[in-house]
């Protein structure tokens, strides 16, 4: 039981540590995605300097606790020559049961070799590896502002591909950003993915946060609820589509409740469900500024690690920590972020019933 999910179980009724760790790793990227919600109104370049280095790592890791999901992010995470050293840091002290590195798919040696090492290193924990593709080559390209990225993100996948076959505790898959430029394309994206033989998952995340371009939030919702229509077909219609991991099928059934209440959360003006961010789940910057979630403004920090020497519990039980999770309590925010929902679903007992059904149902 030492890496496996189901050790969590108690936190369904007991929300006193977080399960779920987000880093965002660095701010710079070899991409200019006008999506993007963490460094497109903000500095693009990032600096290698200004982020937490492994030692300082090793100083907050302990408090966290034995972790279900470690999700990096930033940024091009693969950009960090020390990514493989800290991911094993935190394997070493939390023992994650799942560890996400999402990437851009642009620097594929670099890609495979570290993805390479950190299955090596961590054999316990699933790797999932999550690549980028928003749409045919000309829309993808453009997205990403990148010439090439399309081919780039392809080879590189093929490439993972291999590890695949080698590993069992590899997951590769796909993320594709539902947009305005991208919405009339679904399908073709989705069809591509499916004629990937070590490509197993495709999630397609809906547009959120502060972007360089709103254009691109005017999605329709009947379009998105259409693709998740038809993911939740293709999934059930495809036994073998499932996660590979231990309590895979369970992940898959709340995969199909989870975009079903997203796209009722995009019609909707407030929160209508529980919400345990800064209670289950914290999400660190490179710089070591704190939040319970992906909001990133002043109102939801907490504070950060290194000005409070590195104790997590002291920014957590201030006075501004428990301003921000009142606030949260009492659903003074809304949003439509995938990762949360997990949470937000896996450990709400009132989700059980609508849970069990879609499992039996795959």
């Amino acid at each position: 039981m030492t890496f496996s999910p189901f050790r969590h179980l108690g936190s369904a009724v007991w929300k006193k540590r977080p399960i779920q760790f987000t880093f965002f790793l660095t701010r710079r990227c070899n991409a200019r995605c006008p999506f993007c919600f963490y460094i497109s109104k903000q500095d693009r370049e990032g600096t290698a300097a200004a982020e937490l280095s492994p030692e300082e790592i090793e100083k907050f890791a302990p408090q966290l606790g034995k972790l279900l999901w470690l999700a990096f992010s930033g940024g091009e995470i693969f950009l960090r020559s020390d990514l493989v050293d800290i991911t094993k840091l935190f394997y070493r002290i939390n023992q994650p049961a799942i560890i996400l590195l999402p990437s851009n798919g642009l620097l594929q040696e670099t890609i495979v070799s570290s993805v390479r090492s950190i299955l090596q290193g961590c054999p316990e924990s699933s790797i999932v590896v999550k690549l980028s593709l928003d749409g045919p080559e000309s829309i993808h390209d453009e997205l990403r502002g990148v010439p090439g990225a399309y081919r780039k993100t392809l080879a590189t996948c093929e490439a993972l591909g291999e590890l695949v076959e080698r590993y069992g505790n590899f997951e590769l898959g796909i993320n594709t950003v539902f947009c305005r430029a991208n919405e009339d394309n679904m399908d073709e994206v989705i069809d591509l993915v499916q004629t990937m033989p070590w490509v197993k998952t495709h999630t397609v995340s809906l547009i959120r946060g502060e972007v360089l371009r709103d254009d691109l939030k005017q999605v329709d919702p009947v379009k998105y609820e259409k693709v998740i229509g038809r993911l939740e077909s293709d999934l059930k219609k495809r036994s073998a589509a499932i996660y590979r991991f231990r309590g895979g099928k369970l992940k898959a059934a709340q995969d199909i409740l989870q975009r079903r209440l997203i796209a009722a959360a995009a019609r909707q003006t407030e929160r209508t469900t529980p919400c345990y961010a800064g209670r289950l789940n914290l999400v660190l910057t490179e710089t070591g500024d704190l939040y319970p979630c992906e909001d990133f403004s002043a109102r939801m920090r907490f504070g950060n690690v290194r000005k409070s020497g590195y104790d997590l519990q002291r920014l957590l039980q201030s006075d501004k920590g428990r301003e921000v999770l009142d606030f949260i309590d009492n659903k003074g925010c809304h949003c439509t972020h995938e990762c949360y929902f997990m949470t937000n679903i896996l450990f709400n007992p009132r989700r059980y019933p609508a849970l069990l059904k879609e499992y039996l149902q795959l």
